[in-house]
C-alpha cells in the first residue's frame, strides 16, 4: 500500500491513521505527550476509532494545521493549507448556564488516568438530569469526541477550562 492510500485530513480517525501508518504513533506522542494514552489497548480500540485528528488537536491543544501537516510530511503527503478551530470557541457562559443548576457532577480524571473511558458514566449522568438541570463532567483535557457524542443525543454543551481541569457542562436542548 502506498502512502496515498489514506489522505491525512482533519476528518481522519486516529485509529485509521495508526492502522495505515503505525510509525506515526511516536510522532503523535512527540507532538502531544497526552497521546501516549494511545499505548493503552482499551483506549486504542475505543477512543482512537471515533476520534478525528481535528478532535485530537483540540484534546492536545495543538493547531490542527500543524498536527495534520506534520503527519502528512512524515508520510510524504503534500502540505495542506487550511485553518481549523483548535481551542474552546466560546469562553463566555451561555444564557442557560448557572452553577445552581448543576445537579449531577462526574469527575472523570481518575477514571481516565487509570486507562478507563467515561462514556458510559457520562451517558448515565446526563440521563439523570431533567429539563433545566445541568450535568458537569470534569476531565483533564478537552474530550471533544465525547462532547460530540453527548451533543448528538440532544444536549447543549459549554466547556470552561479551570487550571488543568476542563469543566464540561451539559443541559438538555
Amino acid at each position: 500500500m502506498g502512502n496515498q492510500d489514506l489522505e491525512i485530513t482533519p476528518k481522519t480517525k486516529v485509529g485509521e491513521l495508526l492502522d495505515k501508518f503505525p510509525e506515526l504513533e511516536e510522532v503523535l506522542i512527540k507532538l502531544v505527550p497526552t497521546f501516549s494514552k494511545l499505548k493503552n489497548p482499551v483506549l486504542r480500540r475505543t477512543i482512537a476509532r471515533i476520534t478525528t485528528l481535528q478532535q485530537a488537536s483540540l484534546v492536545g491543544n495543538i493547531a490542527t494545521d500543524k498536527l495534520i501537516n506534520t503527519l502528512r510530511k512524515e508520510v510524504g503527503q503534500n502540505i495542506m493549507d487550511h485553518s481549523h478551530p483548535t481551542h474552546i470557541e466560546n469562553t463566555e457562559a451561555p444564557s442557560w448556564f448557572s452553577t445552581d443548576k448543576v445537579l449531577v457532577t462526574f469527575d472523570a480524571r481518575e477514571t481516565i488516568a487509570a486507562g478507563g473511558h467515561p462514556l458510559e458514566a457520562v451517558f448515565s449522568g446526563v440521563s439523570k438530569i431533567e429539563d433545566g438541570q445541568i450535568f458537569l463532567l470534569i476531565t483533564p483535557f478537552l474530550p471533544a469526541p465525547l462532547i460530540d457524542k453527548v451533543k448528538a443525543k440532544g444536549y447543549l454543551n459549554w466547556t470552561k477550562q479551570e487550571g488543568s481541569a476542563f469543566n464540561n457542562y451539559f443541559i438538555k436542548k
